[in-house]
């Protein structure tokens, strides 16, 4: 069966390989997610990622991160917000803040995707995708 919110899918798939400690996890390229991971890596919750294959077959390779002997996860929560269903805009005053500024919040703006800082600094509002920790 085909997956409509590739968004959802990838931060399940992420959740899911944090939980078994994977080093790398795959996850279906989109222009969406390729932003995400972008945002992701800049942020420091990943590592790295690559983009392999063809076509439909495009896979983002996103390297996960952990801290110490434990090898503790560096992303805690990963929460899905606006979703195919119910989608959840916030205008420029209305930017979440996530844990009082330690997590953040993805927005998809109309100058592409990115933090809820970045969206505050430059004065945009947009589409909150989800929350990270």
């Amino acid at each position: 069966m085909a997956v409509t919110d590739t968004l959802a899918d990838m931060l399940t798939r992420i959740r899911n390989a944090n939980l078994v400690r994977h080093d790398v996890v795959p996850v279906p390229s989109t222009r969406m997610t390729r932003s995400v991971a972008e945002v992701l890596k800049a942020e420091g919750f990943i590592s790295d990622f690559q983009e392999q294959g063809e076509g439909k077959e495009r896979q983002l390779t996103l390297s996960l991160k952990y801290n110490g002997r434990q090898r503790r996860p560096i992303i805690t929560t990963l929460k899905r917000v606006s979703r195919p269903g119910l989608r959840v805009y916030a205008n420029r005053k209305e930017l979440p803040r996530v844990l009082g500024g330690i997590g953040i919040a993805i927005i998809s703006t109309s100058q592409g995707v990115m933090t809820d800082r970045d969206a505050r600094r430059l004065g945009v509002g947009g589409e909150v995708l989800c929350y990270i920790s």
